[in-house]
């Protein structure tokens, strides 16, 4: 059952509620870059090899220990939601407003931008991405900008 609740400023500023703001700023930091440094630093161990079951048992467990330390870190401060439609799903149970889940939304993209910019800092530019106006690689894309044009094309190579 929907049950939306606007709510106010000054609630959604209490001392309480910036607490839990700042956990789900820190624990979706700490998720999102324990989920996504195992999945690089697979790809540069086996030099960028597809991924067998063994890395994905171990990516698989990453994922699982990240979101039980995110989770039972910040559960006794806010709930732990980590996941914007989780704060979604509450927001439209009424368990909490529609105010502080836009908070919430906003602590949680801060946190997941901030560990991309860490994980990009501390991997030391490891991912690769691709540019389109390059030679294509013609075993790994499926567009390319053969040489020096502007425009992607498949690439029939």
């Amino acid at each position: 059952m929907v049950k939306l609740a606007i709510g106010s400023f000054g609630d959604s500023f209490s001392v309480g509620s910036l607490k839990a703001y700042l956990a789900e700023f820190i624990s979706t930091l700490l998720f999102v870059f324990a989920v996504v440094e195992p999945a690089i630093a697979y790809n540069k161990l086996t030099s960028n090899a597809s991924l067998d079951p063994t890395g994905l048992v171990a990516i698989a467990l990453a994922h699982a220990f990240a979101l039980f330390m995110g989770v039972s870190m910040a559960a006794n401060i806010f709930g732990g939601h980590l996941n914007p439609a989780v704060t979604l799903g509450l927001a439209v149970g009424g368990h909490i407003t529609i105010i502080t889940g836009i908070f919430y939304w906003i602590a949680q993209l801060l946190g997941s931008i901030i560990a991309c910019f860490l994980l990009k800092f501390v991997t030391n530019d490891l991912v690769q991405y691709p540019n389109p106006r390059s030679r294509c690689r013609h075993d790994r894309s499926l567009w390319c900008g053969h040489g020096n044009s502007h425009h992607l094309r498949p690439c029939l190579h």
